[in-house]
């Protein structure tokens, strides 16, 4: 099958908005691979935190993102063979992602990456500008969003479940200050994409979310 066939559905939203459970769901029922673009840009974070590179330095963080050495077995993310999943969720690397998220070059650097994720039988892939950016002509884009008091709650509580300190008035401050950075950012700014679906998941389950998407790809007929 040509890669253009390959059907590919998009799950974009801001942070804590659900679409990485929804996501890695609906790539389960259907059998799809799974492509979590927000990982790339926190593994980047974490690299850079880690060699102290400078956030400033656009140039030497690009060159960074192109040498990852990254790979995805099930839910478990790998950094040169080391698993990193709950690494990178820490809040300070989730602060650096989103920052160096803005840097043209560290997004052109992890462009070619990302359209790689793109095999048969299918693409689940989510993000922040899946369906704008990355695969414009998706088979299903969907928009994920919720308050970010939800969000900030859903956070909470998987911080705590990790046994990562939390605390909610901080969560709802970098929140509020990650949707200006990533909304009002110049390249890829995060909107809903053309033909989108937009789907509020404040009140819903992420089973609820999930039986809805897979309800929209079924109607494509795909």
């Amino acid at each position: 099958m040509p890669t253009s066939q390959i059907p590919v559905i998009t799950i974009d939203g801001p942070t804590a908005s659900g679409k990485g459970t929804v996501a890695q769901r609906v790539a389960d029922q259907l059998g799809y691979h799974l492509l979590d673009s927000g990982a790339l840009y926190r593994l980047t974070a974490l690299q850079a935190l880690r060699r102290g590179t400078d956030l400033a330095d656009e140039h030497a963080l690009a060159k960074l993102a192109e040498h990852l050495h990254i790979s995805f077995t099930g839910e478990a993310i790998f950094l040169s063979h080391e698993n990193v999943t709950d690494a990178i969720r820490a809040e300070e690397v989730g602060n650096t992602a989103s920052k160096i998220a803005a840097l043209p070059a560290v997004r052109q650097a992890l462009f070619a990456l990302q359209l790689g994720f793109r095999k048969a039988p299918g693409l689940v892939a989510d993000g922040r500008d899946m369906g704008t950016v990355i695969f414009p002509h998706a088979t299903l884009k969907v928009f994920l969003t919720a308050s970010v008091e939800a969000r900030a709650e859903r956070r909470y509580k998987q911080l705590i479940a990790k046994g990562i300190p939390a605390n909610m008035e901080g969560l709802l401050m970098d929140l509020k200050a990650r949707d200006d950075r990533d909304t009002h950012r110049a390249i890829a700014p995060l909107v809903p994409a053309e033909g989108a679906h937009v789907l509020d998941t404040s009140t819903m389950t992420a089973d609820e979310a999930v039986v809805q998407v897979l309800a929209w790809y079924a109607a494509i007929g795909k």
